[in-house]
């Protein structure tokens, strides 16, 4: 069991994200990270551990960012390490992505599509982000990518993924694992559970088994 949050809006996302991700602790506390895009591109925090280890981190910089994702992790495939922790990011560093649940047949889509791929994690969750890379690589669109890797897996998911050359969307897919999307003024959040935005909304949309979602600031779009 993991927990996922996001942000994008006009606030600075990391303080929402590590708040957020406080709030989710008890869904896994081996290790945590964030990862916030602004026009100088991805940034990427990650500790073993707590998330107030993270947060040490994370506030000894400073990163302003309207957009970004958290996760806090228990650990199902590879140990608890820095190199395990999410959020992983695609090889040439464009996409990022968090993940709760378990992919069941990532071994397999490694060998069909990835075998070229040096990976530096132990993690099903890798798997994902380089599928994504791999279909952009092919000429797909962001959202067709995302659609098509998604398409590809057997087993829970439930996702948030960033580009770095699109600072106004989280990509947002789910089967067998709870999330839920946040509604605001000018403001949207995703989250496992309701309570880690609880300070900022009180209004969620249900993401249902299979859908793929487009999070905007001003939009949700199934």
């Amino acid at each position: 069991m993991c927990g996922i949050v996001g942000y994008i809006g006009f606030d600075n996302a990391k303080e929402l994200l590590l708040s957020g991700l406080e709030k989710l602790e008890y869904r896994g506390y081996d290790s945590a990270g964030i990862a916030v895009v602004n026009d100088e591109g991805t940034t990427v925090f990650k500790e073993k551990g707590r998330i107030a280890e993270l947060r040490k981190v994370a506030d000894s910089n400073d990163i302003d960012g309207h957009i970004g994702i958290g996760h806090t992790r228990w650990a199902t495939h590879g140990v608890p390490s820095h190199i395990n922790s999410h959020p992983h990011q695609s090889n040439n560093g464009r996409f990022t992505l968090v993940h709760n649940g378990v992919i069941e047949n990532y071994e397999e889509l490694k060998s069909e599509y990835l075998s070229d791929v040096t990976f530096k994690s132990e993690t099903d969750t890798e798997v994902i982000v380089q599928l994504v890379e791999y279909f952009s690589n092919k000429g797909l669109e962001t959202e067709e990518a995302f659609t098509k890797a998604v398409s590809l897996l057997d087993g829970s998911y439930a996702l948030g993924m960033l580009d770095s050359e699109d600072e106004d969307t989280i990509y947002v897919a789910k089967n067998k694992s709870p999330l839920l999307v946040g509604i605001g003024d000018d403001f949207n959040v995703i989250a496992s559970d309701a309570l880690a935005m609880i300070k900022v909304t009180n209004q969620y949309k249900e993401i249902h088994d299979h859908e793929i979602v487009i999070v905007k600031k001003e939009s949700v779009t199934i």
